[in-house]
């Protein structure tokens, strides 16, 4: 492809080595060691000027003479890398090509991780231009061979500069040294050297806090972490994804007033609205409200913390996220009156059996998530979904009371059952049986009383405040006994409440129902907003952006959360851009509609505490458990066969156990934990910036002692793993059929100040009332689209103890301790089995009874209802 006239070029594709066509690594020395005697030098240093003395200057001239007597070996390096798919660049793929002909795709430095003991300065940095030798498919292999002073010493770090067009994604180098091979794990995207000059910088696999680390690599290690709080960024406005920059910024690009005032929104962080930190985009203020931010086009995280290709790809999280608002207009118009409720449940039931017509023309619906299907060929049309597991199991366990109890203790949301100690109406209630600890509740009162007024002003939605009473009964298992329904007084009416008990004529059966159905769509809300958004996916973040500013890639600290924080700032991003942002699916369908992060502000400022993170501070809190030293796990639960509770403690010992082993591994005594001023800087910028608008609460643990750091770390990694998978991946499981969790109630009960039409209407056709309280045709399927997305495990998913980090592999003692937690995990896998078929455990086991496996940590892709990934990544 190139002309008879460029031998020179010919000369370069060819070329072993580039040694001879480039300086060698000695003619790059510091000025020191080059400049001449009869001449003052000097040279600059962050502090200002210094001179060098003569006796340095003569140290140096010693240096320089040592270093040509140093013998010079060969070192062959590995790299591993994939190319990137930046559409834009595409024009420059020949380019590239050229630049591997001749040898140049990336620029190498390694770095010592010793000082040259004979001159008492750093080594050098040696390089080499790394020369494309394998590719197959996006998969590329580079080599290097490094000129490399036989004396150089253990390589602590290396620096990268890509000299394509195109970004690279790598994921790793070796080293082939005289002493043994040395890893740098990468797994990142270097920009083009046209985009961005600036060398990356990766350490070594070997982990070091602060105050170990060796003296060549402090300057690098504080380098990264400047580029990373954006402190060496020069451009202005939005941030680059390139620029990889962690910032703190409030949620205020959740509304659009600049697209329609309907659309603006209160901005979620401050005094007036109490909420977690996310990743700073920096873009401009909207014109009509400066307080909100332009939502134009994607929402920037730093290009690492994006979904790789594999999920981008096979699962496409990312695009279906930002294309179900073009999905729902096509399911829209495929209904006859998408504000319609269904007809009868035989139209609910055709939405598994017959499907939906949609228009052919519909091209994104081949990117629905595999278990909701289009039926291929002649029919490909139809939009038909699979039945979810409670349907397959027992199609009418969604309406019976003791399946309304269990979901509280091994259902979608176990988060929200408390031991009731107190209550309003103890008077009329059996005194013994507060005592005994017999009565448990489901407590959205004075949570949902503020909001019941301004919601029923909203278009087609209604709203009480609930309280829902559960007996427990000696075979553990709870049975529902009361509801409580509130309509707070306004302006033109006193309050009204009426408690439903469950009955056994005609009228007040399905009086029972209905009120059932408000108060499964109260939890159904609360469980999306705060169990799930709130707690998981909103609290994490500014873990993940402390961590990245102030804890070193090397650190070991970061090394052991940083897969809990794979692909969370990416999922938050999409989902402020299309789940929980202004008109969005969940101001949609579920019932709190534009007060939905306002809601999750109030829980968040009169309810969060990190201190009850933890599952067993979490299980004290709500009287589900009480310390008991003899007790496994020390702890003994107030409901014995509690599946989630039960499961859960394994998962937390071993988490613990695993995180202790690592912590006493590199702290072996607490002095080491309170002068490690980037452990410090993180977790006083986790409570003062991230989680800023809580600093000033007493509960916050401070990092004294191991115990101090474990707990924190534990319940970090708790919260990203067990916690996210409890309340995620049963979504489609247990409300893909939304009868049994309904998102939103229509409308009110048919016994709080009824018409004569509307009484009429409820003894005649009491069926037609449930269905119409139920939410319409539309939201219903959106929320089931929606649902199945989330409980969807990516082919590229990583589960707890399935595969170590390369860090904790390069560590023998770490590794041991990463075999024994993944042994303990294999075992509790094990557990669940065995408890799942034990018909005694009547809340996980019995006649069509669904299984509790949703913390099993491993799992296959697609909707299983088990499995625990690392990390909030869905």
């Amino acid at each position: 492809m190139f002309c008879k006239e460029s031998p020179s070029l010919q000369t370069l594709s060819t070329a072993k080595s580039l040694s001879s066509l480039f300086p060698k690594p000695s003619a790059l020395i510091n000025p020191i060691l080059t400049g001449r005697r009869d001449k003052p030098c000097r040279r600059q240093n962050f502090r200002g000027r210094c001179r060098i003395t003569a006796s340095q200057s003569n140290i140096a001239q010693k240096g320089k003479l040592l270093k040509e007597k140093v013998k010079r070996i060969k070192v062959k390096g590995f790299i591993t890398a994939e190319e990137g798919l930046l559409e834009s660049l595409s024009w420059s793929r020949p380019l590239d090509v050229i630049t591997d002909i001749r040898g140049r795709s990336l620029l190498v430095e390694l770095i010592s991780a010793e000082t040259d003991t004979r001159t008492v300065m750093e080594e050098g940095p040696v390089e080499d231009y790394a020369q494309r030798v394998w590719f197959e498919s996006r998969n590329e292999k580079y080599e290097c061979v490094f000129d490399m002073p036989e004396d150089f010493g253990t390589v602590g770090a290396i620096r990268v500069q890509n000299q394509h067009h195109r970004e690279m994604f790598i994921k790793e180098m070796k080293l082939e040294l005289p002493s043994g091979s040395v890893t740098f794990t990468c797994n990142s995207w270097v920009t083009p050297k046209s985009i961005d000059p600036t060398k990356r910088i990766f350490f070594s696999n070997k982990s070091y806090l602060p105050s170990a680390t060796p003296e060549p690599l402090k300057k690098l290690r504080k380098e990264e972490l400047e580029t990373l709080q954006g402190n060496n960024r020069e451009r202005v406005g939005e941030f680059a994804k390139y620029e990889r920059v962690y910032d703190y910024d409030v949620y205020n690009d959740v509304g659009d007033p600049e697209k329609d005032e309907r659309l603006a929104r209160p901005v979620m962080g401050g005094l007036s609205h109490p909420y977690p930190r996310r990743c700073k985009t920096g873009r401009k203020p909207c014109e009509k409200d400066p307080s909100s931010e332009k939502r134009e086009g994607e929402f920037y995280v730093p290009r690492d913390e994006e979904f790789s290709s594999t999920k981008g790809t096979a699962f496409t999280g990312k695009a279906i996220l930002a294309a179900l608002p073009s999905v729902f207009p096509q399911i829209e118009a495929a209904l006859l009156d998408p504000n319609l409720p269904f007809p009868h449940f035989k139209s609910i039931e055709d939405l598994y059996e017959v499907g939906i017509d949609i228009p052919k023309d519909a091209g994104l619906l081949p990117m629905i998530p595999k278990l909701i299907k289009v039926v291929a060929e002649a029919q490909d049309n139809l939009l038909q979904f699979d039945p979810p597991i409670l349907l397959n199991k027992d199609r009418f366990s969604w309406i019976r009371d003791d399946e309304f109890a269990r979901q509280t203790l091994a259902g979608l949301n176990p988060y929200c059952i408390q031991l009731v100690t107190e209550w309003p109406l103890k008077s009329k209630l059996d005194p013994a049986a507060l005592k005994n600890k017999r009565l448990f509740m489901l407590d959205y009162h004075d949570l949902l009383l503020p909001y019941v007024n301004k919601v029923r002003e909203l278009d087609d939605t209604t709203l009480y405040a609930s309280r829902t009473l559960f007996f427990l009964s000696d075979d553990s298992t709870l049975r529902p006994v009361a509801i409580e329904l509130t309509r707070p007084p306004d302006v033109n009416r006193p309050q009204w409440s009426q408690v439903f008990t469950p009955g056994y004529d005609a009228t007040s059966c399905w009086l029972w129902n209905l009120a059932k159905t408000h108060a499964v769509a109260h939890d159904a809300g609360y469980h999306q907003l705060i169990s799930h958004w709130l707690r998981t996916h909103c609290c994490m973040e500014p873990y993940i952006i402390a961590a990245n500013r102030q804890l070193s890639a090397m650190h070991p600290i970061y090394r052991l959360l940083h897969p809990h924080f794979r692909y969370t700032l990416e999922i938050n991003a999409r989902a402020r851009q299309s789940l929980v942002n202004a008109g969005g699916i969940i101001e949609t369908c579920f019932w709190p509609g534009k007060y939905s992060l306002e809601l999750s502000s109030d829980v968040y400022a009169k309810l969060w505490r990190f201190d009850r993170e933890g599952l067993p501070a979490d299980l004290i809190s709500r009287g589900l458990a009480v310390e008991d030293e003899t007790a496994e796990h020390g702890l003994r639960l107030t409901i014995p066969d509690y599946p989630f509770a039960n499961d859960g403690l394994m998962l937390w010992d071993a988490l613990k156990e695993w995180i202790t082993e690592s912590v006493k591994h590199y702290y072996p005594d607490a002095a080491l934990i309170t002068c490690d001023e980037e452990l410090q800087a993180w977790w006083s910028e986790v409570r003062n910036i991230g989680h800023g608008d809580k600093k000033d609460e007493p509960w916050w643990p401070v990092l004294r002692t191991q115990d101090d750091l474990i707990g924190v770390v534990t319940t970090i990694a708790w919260v990203a793993s067990g916690h996210h998978a409890a309340v995620n991946f049963g979504q489609y499981g247990y409300g893909g059929y939304f009868p049994n969790r309904p998102t939103t109630t229509r409308i009110r009960m048919p016994v709080e100040e009824p018409t004569e039409e509307e009484l009429k209407e409820f003894y005649e056709e009491p069926e037609k009332v449930l269905l119409k309280t139920f939410p319409s045709q539309k939201q219903a399927t959106q929320v089931m689209v929606t649902l199945d997305l989330l409980s969807t495990h990516s082919p590229d998913e990583e589960y707890l103890g399935e595969e170590p980090e390369a860090s904790w592999v390069d560590d023998p003692v770490i590794f041991a301790a990463y075999e024994r937690f993944k042994g303990r995990l294999k075992h509790l896998e094990e557990v669940i089995d065995e408890r799942n078929v034990n018909v005694s455990l009547k809340n996980r086991a019995g006649a069509g009874v669904v299984k509790y496996e949703l913390l099993k940590p491993i799992s296959q892709p697609g909707v299983t209802g088990m499995g625990v990934p690392y990390s909030v990544s869905i």
